[in-house]
């Protein structure tokens, strides 16, 4: 075989725009996250996908894409400083998704169908002019009613169309053009900061003052290539409904399918990491899903159960210091006491006021000029470590009623004083 040839046609095959999210969203998370693999390690995909996943990236990232040449090959890998960073690169990747031919097809021709404000239709003369272009094709598409009154129910509630009752039928028309004043520094701050900021960047894109008004010290990016999932489970949520999708841990071979009533979503304000929180019908348990982890959201039928739910959840917070619930099954609960006395200087009441702003579900109670103790019941000891530490050097006495954990933080804490030197230490 001719070698040029070959890769002509490989390269006819490729194309920027992609119609299946899932697989590049798992490729940039790689790249991005874990990085510097060769071409080989990526072994549960083929080659040739690879290749043509890693030449999509280069279209839109080909400025943060480095690689290193190792005894095992060329390792490709994303390299983006997300604290200089005022606008998400990986934006570029969702703007890439392609529609169906019946999608675009569809949304023209209504458009051309109802081209001013003063072109009022009922649903059957749309579908008739709908008829008329299509025609003229050889084999022409077919959109049904019910699909063209979907789309039609779908611009309404995006103001793109107005929907009027005359008698018994719907009337159809264009909505008139809207100045919106300029929002650009809004769209710049939550287009970054917002969950689905996506839309934020499309908006952007329509500006003709570019304006980059705003750094982030904490700019978690990676949450971009999730926006979809996000998306597809707030509305879920919105409509009360029952969802199915995947969950794959990075534990996990194989993704699991499981069958949830969403609640709510969380984001820590320490890593940026997006948390479902969901009753999991199979367990009868509410508990916690990594947004990162999830994929092929399906919406079902709509619950009576959730409010119920949600109301239950709330309850729950308050014994939530981060997203575990630690419940072994629905209605019954397992809770672990933490208490800690902190001593505190004449000019250290920043201390103190971070602890009372930092606190939470937590109680702070003052003993006396220069000591502070801190109690909470919580579900989960494990996620408040790393908080207790940053208060190491003032903690005079330390009580976790889970054993394990506290065992585990004295000789952390006994190893660092091992790792710098000091020989006798009694924690």
């Amino acid at each position: 075989m001719n070698p040029q040839k070959e890769e002509v046609n490989t390269l006819s095959s490729y194309s920027e725009l992609i119609k299946n999210f899932e697989k590049i969203r798992n490729y940039m998370r790689e790249f991005y996250v874990y990085g510097f693999k060769s071409r080989d390690e990526y072994n549960k995909k083929s080659a040739r996908s690879y290749d043509d996943e890693r030449r999509r990236m280069e279209s839109w990232l080909g400025d943060h894409m480095s690689f290193v040449r190792t005894p095992e090959g060329k390792n490709v890998f994303i390299s983006i400083d997300s604290r200089v960073s005022q606008h998400n690169p990986f934006y570029k990747a969702l703007k890439a998704k392609s529609f169906t031919d019946g999608d675009i097809t569809l949304h023209f021709i209504l458009f051309d169908i109802l081209y001013s404000p003063e072109v009022v239709l009922s649903l059957p003369e749309i579908l008739e002019q709908i008829d008329e272009y299509l025609c003229a094709f050889e084999n022409p598409m077919v959109f049904d009613e019910s699909t063209v009154r979907k789309k039609l129910k779908e611009y309404i509630s995006q103001g793109m169309i107005k929907g009027q009752k005359e008698g018994r039928k719907m009337m159809y028309c264009r909505a008139d053009d809207i100045e919106l004043p300029d929002m650009t520094d809004v769209l710049n701050f939550y287009s970054e900061v917002a969950p689905c900021g996506v839309v934020g960047s499309f908006l952007l894109d329509k500006q003709e003052e570019k304006n980059d008004n705003f750094s982030f010290k904490h700019h978690y990016i990676t949450s971009a290539m999730d926006s979809d999932v996000m998306a597809t489970l707030l509305k879920a949520m919105h409509e009360k409904s029952i969802v199915t999708l995947d969950n794959l841990s990075r534990r996990a071979e194989e993704p699991r399918r499981n069958r949830l009533i969403p609640l709510r979503i969380l984001i820590s304000v320490q890593n940026g990491r997006q948390h479902l929180i969901a009753y999991q019908t199979d367990f009868n348990v509410i508990k916690s899903f990594r947004v990162d982890y999830l994929s092929n959201v399906k919406i079902e039928e709509p619950t009576p159960r959730f409010d119920e739910l949600r109301a239950e959840l709330d309850r729950m917070k308050s014994k939530m210091w981060g997203v575990s619930t630690q419940r072994k099954r629905y209605g019954e609960e397992r809770i672990e006491h933490v208490e800690f006395i902190v001593k505190v200087d004449d000019n250290e009441e920043h201390i103190v006021r971070r602890l009372e702003r930092e606190k939470r579900i937590g109680t702070v109670e003052k003993i006396d000029e220069h000591t502070y103790r801190f109690t909470a019941d919580i579900y989960d000891t494990s996620e408040m470590v790393p908080w207790i530490r940053t208060f190491i050097c003032r903690i005079t006495e330390l009580h976790f009623s889970n054993k394990a954990i506290e065992k585990q933080f004295k000789s952390d804490i006994e190893e660092m004083y091992r790792v710098y030197g000091i020989e006798e230490v009694e924690v």
